[in-house]
């Protein structure tokens, strides 16, 4: 029988028929260091409103035994134990194993390459507890946790509450951890293993970093930057929000084979992927410090207060990734976060929420399993971007004020859309009414024209715009450069809207709608001036500028209005004028993008030229050079840019492993080289980079076998799978990848097999670019149809972004 995916309707039941007054859970992992069973018992103690009545408790593990209230009971076998004649105050016993622990959902076993050691670790988001114990999983029925974890003698156990009570036993040590705050059961965590730890007192706090003993040196390496953007985020939080984190322990966990990073009550699960081999790029660097911060701040979006329902996913999500560039640009060295969304995951936003998969931010969610499809470019960075415009709207101070009131009044429990709504309006003094309807129960993207009448200019309106408040810079020459001559700020209630005070129109070159990106919205340049505007992008004074200029180009190449030519000649320029490091590598990943994957094939070598000719004169600035360098590793196509790379690698191992990847890709022989790096290389996970090397050979043998470990047998780390992926579909490879086209849709019923991260990463990441054609995109779509949400959604966002990028491919100059 398939396990059932728990409905709103169900939840609201149950929420209404019980309180749930504690967890109690004990957890056996004495097998995992030689088998892979999970053992727990968990103990639930709830009262129910109606006594007599029936509801049933979530449990995916194999059930072992079952009381309640002394009374045994049987599984569903659905993922359910169902719970008759219930009293009005309940105990329930439920002992259970969980021994998929490989490619299941919920807990993880990994062995670590280097030395073999076992570690593990659980992820919960958006309900797989119910995979390791039973539970009550769903946001709202929150309660304290009490975990004991019983777990080999080597072994470090970290979970949600600090300072735990361990006791020796004979060959294992016993974990037993305070209770909780009140928390929903996606929040709590185990991770366990042979862990190296670094601890460290920062104002009141205890702060933990752990990884695996093979990545040791690298967490040492960056240990005091870890702690340093920890102290600045808990301190930016507790104030911003009127309320400090109120625990004094804060772990974070950096595991093998997890995906991304999960924001557990006081201990956040990472990747290890994250701690970088090499030394991190700036871009690396803000992307660490950006997910740490988004990560903190569901300490209080998401596990202080929780969203009833996953209607209320934004509330979690697009509330921590609003905050975390908040917070880097006022708490911590990376001033320009705002300006690297912009030029990366906005960008994507643009695209989604003009696709089949837009959706309004908030939206009604029937069961979980449509929730799992939802975490996405609109719930994320266009989420992000709408909050953003809600605090220009409202005013910062007030937007502070409405949040301190929120947590004031809700913490410890769970919360909705109108009681976030409520605590704004009362501290802006402004009825947020239309606001809320327009930007989050509304899809789509406004988008903004200018028209000159003389000196009257008109922000004009592609329909009814959302009431939104946005700013029109005006720019003039001085010398080689634009320079701002005024930034007006108009409040948008109608289609059309006069902007005044602007300097004469003579006097100016560039008007910038949305200067200072204030807003999600789409924009487009005078018709008259539209050449001059693609010349005039890489003139503009500042980063943020520059980015806005770049999002209005990439959005008429995607709707194809503009060529990939035109397109690719302005966003090299701005990457070889720019000057921000949050922007370079996303603006040369983007300028690489639009030659491979945008162009024409009769185009495609000259774009990429002139990618590899920016890379070759931005790697003359020292501070940019290995960025630079690396960008070449992706572009050259002689044997002179090839023979540099080498010759510049150095004891730049990465970079080594780049230029061999390059090196394959384009047909030579590397099989002795790949060996020698291999072998120097100190990294544990050194063989996914040897590995990139042969997935990029034109080579049938190394396809095959790639493809084997990466998509069938999935043997590479989460972490990793992107960059086999990119590696193993190139251009001018066609004739060798046509047939693994069929085989991706081969997979599409199984790639949803692990769960929500996994599901979501094997089905974008191995989606094919290449050897593909409009019918191809028909045959994606077709096969979504019977795809669970979070894989159909996947699907149907990548083939609009290919069709987009076929019918590009016929666009010439």
């Amino acid at each position: 029988m398939a396990i059932r995916s728990l409905t709103r309707t169900e939840a609201e039941r149950r929420a209404a028929l019980l309180t749930v007054e504690r967890y109690d859970v004990d957890i056996d992992l004495t097998a995992l260091p030689e088998g892979p069973e999970v053992r727990c018992v968990s103990t639930v103690t709830f009262t129910c409103r109606e006594p007599g009545a029936e509801t049933f408790v979530d449990c995916a593990a194999r059930v072992v035994g079952a009381t309640l209230n002394g009374r045994s009971l049987t599984p569903g076998g659905d993922g359910r134990i169902p719970l008759p004649a219930l009293a009005g105050h309940n105990v329930l016993r439920v002992e259970s194993v969980q021994a998929d622990t490989a490619t299941g959902e919920g807990v993880h076993r990994a062995t670590d390459p280097a030395d073999d050691e076992v570690y593990v670790w659980m992820s919960f988001e958006p309900d797989e507890a119910r995979f390791v114990w039973a539970c009550f999983d769903q946001p709202d029925l929150k309660a304290p946790h009490a975990f004991t974890v019983t777990a080999p003698s080597g072994w470090t156990v970290t979970g949600n509450s600090g300072g735990p009570c361990v006791e020796e036993l004979d060959s294992a040590r016993r974990w037993t951890f305070p209770d909780t705050p009140p928390l929903s059961v996606y929040n709590t965590v185990i991770n366990a293993g042979p862990f190296h730890e670094i601890r460290r007192e920062a104002d009141g706090y205890d702060l933990g970093l752990y990884t695996r003993r093979s990545l040791a040196p690298v967490l040492d390496r960056d240990a005091d930057d870890v702690f340093t953007l920890t102290r600045q985020g808990l301190a930016f939080f507790g104030e911003a929000f009127g309320m400090p984190f109120p625990q004094r322990t804060y772990d974070q966990v950096f595991m093998p084979e997890f995906g991304g990073a999960m924001e557990n009550y006081g201990c956040v699960t990472w990747s290890d992927g994250f701690l970088r081999r090499a030394a991190p790029t700036p871009a690396e660097q803000e992307l660490f410090a950006k997910v740490l911060l988004h990560e903190m701040a569901h300490m209080w979006f998401g596990n202080i207060v929780t969203m009833r329902w996953w209607d209320d996913l934004w509330l979690n999500e697009a509330f921590a990734e609003f905050a975390c560039h908040w917070a880097a640009e006022r708490a911590t060295r990376f001033t320009d976060a705002w300006a690297g969304h912009l030029a990366g995951d906005k960008l994507r936003a643009y695209l989604a929420d003009q696709g089949p998969v837009s959706h309004p931010i908030h939206q009604p969610i029937h069961d979980v399993a449509q929730a799992a499809s939802i975490f996405d470019n609109i719930t994320y960075p266009k989420g992000a971007s709408v909050l953003q415009q809600l605090m220009t709207y409202v005013g910062e101070e007030r937007f502070r004020a409405g949040m301190s009131a929120y947590f004031a009044r809700h913490a410890w429990g769970s919360a909705t859309l109108q009681d976030l709504i409520d605590a704004l309006s009362e501290a802006g003094g402004r009825d947020l009414d239309a606001w809320r309807t327009a930007w989050l129960a509304t899809a789509g993207t406004d988008r903004f024209t200018l028209e000159r009448d003389g000196d009257d200019v008109t922000l004009v309106a592609a329909g009814d715009p959302r009431p939104q408040v946005l700013a029109v810079g005006a720019y003039g020459r001085n010398g080689e450069t634009l320079e701002r001559r005024a930034l007006v700020r108009v409040e948008v209630t109608r289609t059309r809207t006069p902007v005044t005070g602007l300097p004469p129109g003579t006097d100016l070159d560039v008007l910038l709608i949305n200067d200072e990106d204030l807003t999600f919205a789409t924009t487009r340049p005078d018709p008259t001036a539209r050449d001059a505007f693609f010349q005039a992008a890489a003139l503009l004074p500042t980063a943020i500028s520059r980015g806005v200029a770049t999002a209005t180009v990439w959005d008429m190449l995607v709707n194809g209005e503009a060529t990939a030519a035109e397109a690719g000649r302005c966003v090299t320029a701005v990457l070889t004028a720019e000057t921000s490091d949050a922007v370079i590598e996303p603006c040369l990943a983007l300028a690489a993008d639009i030659a491979e994957r945008w162009a024409p094939p009769g185009e495609r070598a000259a774009l990429t030229a002139a990618v590899a000719t920016a890379c070759r004169h931005l790697a003359t600035d020292p501070g940019r050079r290995r960025v630079a360098l690396r960008g070449l590793a992706r572009t050259a196509a002689t044997t002179d840019d090839l023979a540099r790379l080498r010759r510049e690698a150095g004891d730049d191992v990465d970079l080594r492993w780049r230029a061999l990847a390059r090196a394959a890709e384009l047909g030579e022989e590397v099989a002795s080289e790949t060996a020698v790096l291999l072998a120097r290389d100190p990294d544990p996970d050194a063989w996914v980079r040897a590995l990139t090397v042969r997935a990029a050979l034109p080579d049938p043998a190394a396809k095959a076998e790639v493809w084997q470990q990466l998509a069938v047998d999935r043997a590479v780390p989460l972490s990793a799978v992107g960059q086999v992926a990119t590696a193993f579909w190139r251009p001018a490879q066609d004739a060798l990848l046509a047939p693994y086209t069929e085989h991706y849709l081969d997979l599409v019923p199984r790639l949803h097999r692990g769960g929500m991260i996994p599901a979501m990463i094997y089905a974008g990441r191995l989606f094919p670019p290449y050897a593909i054609d409009l019918t191809y995109v028909e045959k994606v779509r077709h096969a979504s149809r019977e795809a669970v949400p979070v894989v159909r959604n996947t699907l149907l966002e990548r083939s609009d972004e290919l069709a987009r990028m076929l019918r590009s491919r016929t666009r010439t100059a």
